[in-house]
């Protein structure tokens, strides 16, 4: 499974909700909706700008789990 830490990344980055949709250039609903690791999907494209302005890899962003694995 595929967890999005992008919750984590803004924090540290110090940037908002709001602030982050903006500058991505996509709704806050959808930045929720990613945030929130209910995203199906996410462009390329959407991450590339996600990661140019917080200034990080698409690893510190997304993080593979092994779904068999015990949290």
């Amino acid at each position: 499974m595929i967890v999005i830490n992008l919750d984590v990344m803004m924090v540290k980055r110090k940037i908002g909700l709001m602030d982050l949709a903006s500058e991505v250039g996509i709704t806050s609903a959808n930045l929720s909706i990613l945030k929130n690791n209910k995203a199906k999907a996410v462009r390329l494209e959407t991450l590339d700008k996600i990661c140019s302005i917080l200034d990080c890899q698409p690893g510190d962003i997304l993080e593979y789990r092994d779904d068999d694995s015990s949290d």
